[in-house]
């Protein structure tokens, strides 16, 4: 066998395993939907909800009520909500070429969520809509911080642990003027806007089901367009240069679409920590460094995340259901502190 062979032979064989390890995300992904619709303050077993499904929104059933008017919005937001800020997670973590880069480490989370408050305390409201007034409020403090910090990174030659001390300094400033408005605020204003810093499921709805799922779609056919250059450009900046992709104009549109993400994840249900920080790197180690596949793939894992912290979060609070936000924070925080103690040695 030549040489040439060999290297075709072991490149299908790297596809095929990448193949399969998408495969078995996905397997796992449909079986934490089920689970998740299953789980709750009345369990529903498998059989009354192959009935209920397949009755309609229409069925007369307390199991088909259930299903189709809280789990079913709750399952499918949870799903697209996890999609959309690991996508934005990754797309991030690939211009920046930074590891510990994420939507809530950098603050564009809390830019987002602070818009959202802005919209909420207001009664900011577009077109009649109250949710389009916050989506649009959270969509360009989004921007503004994602902005920020592009002009910061384009102007400084910022390394990778002081791009994250800028998020916490975002951080920290949003959550300041935020909890100014929660002062400022009367009573009833001020618990919606502390529900918001949670991510609280409760508040999805068929609305935010199909805005979320919209907003990733969208962003997911973008990214497999630009795939190539996003792969060329982990690789380092100069080798995505000298195959002619202009490295400014790709990082400025791959911040704008990450923004879109999390405006449509924060709008609805409020700030989810981590996830876009865990889900890629999660993805990474199954699928390697191929954007085809990681595209696709850390979408997956981060469905499959918000998934598990929502089970999670309805068996620790019997009768009610805990924040995700809360759960993923849990399990986000010694992950983070795993991968600062890596990025040191």
């Amino acid at each position: 066998m030549s040489s040439e062979d060999l290297i075709v032979r072991q490149y299908r064989n790297r596809i095929r395993k990448r193949v399969l390890s998408t495969l078995l995300v996905g397997l796992i992904l449909c079986v934490l939907v089920i689970l998740d619709i299953q789980i709750g303050s009345s369990s529903i077993v498998l059989k009354d909800l192959i009935e209920a499904v397949l009755e309609g929104s229409e069925g007369g059933s307390s199991a088909s009520f259930i299903v189709w008017e809280i789990r079913l919005p709750m399952t499918f937001t949870c799903l697209f909500v996890g999609a959309s800020l690991s996508l934005a997670g990754l797309l991030i973590q690939t211009i920046t070429n930074n590891p510990l880069a994420s939507p809530y480490t950098l603050g564009v989370t809390a830019g987002a969520s602070f818009g959202a408050a802005i919209a909420i305390t207001t009664g900011f409201a577009l077109f009649g809509q109250i949710w389009l007034g916050v989506s649009l409020a959270a969509l360009v403090m989004a921007l503004t911080v994602s902005a920020f910090i592009f002009y910061l990174g384009s102007k400084r030659s910022l390394t990778a642990t002081t791009l994250i001390l800028v998020g916490v300094i975002m951080n920290f400033f949003f959550q300041a003027l935020q909890q100014y408005l929660q002062y400022r605020a009367s009573p009833e204003i001020a618990q919606i806007i502390s529900g918001w810093t949670f991510g609280n499921l409760q508040r999805s709805s068929w609305i935010s089901t199909g805005v979320s799922s919209t907003c990733w779609t969208i962003v997911l056919l973008i990214s497999f367009c630009y795939s190539w250059k996003l792969t060329a450009l982990s690789d380092g900046t100069e080798r995505a240069r000298g195959l002619g992709i202009n490295t400014d104009q790709l990082r400025m549109f791959v911040f704008t679409v990450s923004s879109v993400l999390v405006a449509s994840a924060v709008a609805f249900i409020g700030t989810v920590a981590f996830v876009g920080l865990i889900s890629p790197h999660c993805a990474k180690l199954l699928l390697g460094e191929d954007q085809r596949f990681l595209i696709i793939g850390s979408s997956m894992v981060g469905s499959a995340l918000m998934l598990a912290a929502s089970i999670i979060s309805k068996l620790m609070s019997e009768g009610a259901t805990l924040p995700v936000g809360i759960v993923t924070s849990i399990v986000g925080v010694p992950f983070l502190f795993f991968l600062l103690l890596r990025s040191r040695e």
